[in-house]
């Protein structure tokens, strides 16, 4: 039998309540600075959970979650229109590097809390303890993950970014098409290695 732990709740609830949301509001929010409203006009420029839930990903991050060693997941993807942009050229790349700058921040911010308690001796739970490192490993991971570069995720438009018109007429039609299934090539040939190194990187922030 699965060993589904209360704790796997909470992991669940940091993904689809918090993680998610922020990730998908960054990039509305850019691209609504920026000039393109579509977001917004879609009810996407909010934080809250149930406008960026998708049914598919959210299943998916919950039976990841509960039964199995490799997290996989997303949220609805925001709608953007790079012709509404201002900054032609780089309007798509900042909205893109938005969405895993603000899991960077909140993992950054979740790890000074917990040096800050630790530092203290605060006397609180352990799973006090363990909820705050699963925030900031699970924020490490979504931003990590979502700078590999190919569609749909945000590492493309960061990669098509430093590309020439010509190349990138040739390899987005190829990426677009087959993008999802190079995804899960990565997740289920290198998702143990991924997981090593964010789990690294979580351990760094918060000073273990």
């Amino acid at each position: 039998m699965f060993d589904i732990q209360p704790i796997d709740f909470v992991m669940i609830a940091i993904f689809l309540l918090i993680a998610f949301p922020v990730h998908e509001f960054a990039h509305a929010a850019t691209a609504y600075v920026l000039g393109d409203a579509t977001a917004k006009l879609f009810g996407r420029l909010t934080l809250n959970p149930v406008a960026h839930f998708d049914p598919m990903g959210g299943l998916m991050t919950v039976i990841s979650i509960l039964f199995s060693p490799i997290l996989f997941g997303w949220a609805k993807p925001t709608p953007v229109n790079p012709a509404n942009l201002r900054d032609r050229r780089n309007g798509e790349l900042l909205v893109a590097i938005a969405g895993p700058l603000s899991n960077l921040g909140m993992a950054i911010l979740g790890a000074v809390v917990l040096r800050i308690l630790i530092g203290v001796q605060a006397d609180l739970p352990g799973s006090v303890y363990q909820m705050l490192f699963y925030f900031v490993y699970f924020n490490v991971a979504l931003a990590l993950f979502n700078l590999i570069p190919v569609p749909p995720l945000d590492g493309s438009n960061i990669l098509f970014r430093f590309l020439s018109p010509a190349q990138v007429w040739q390899i987005r039609p190829i990426l677009a098409q087959y993008g999802i299934f190079i995804v899960l090539g990565v997740v289920l040939l290198l998702g143990r290695a991924l997981g090593e190194a964010i789990y690294n990187v979580a351990l760094f922030l918060v000073g273990s």
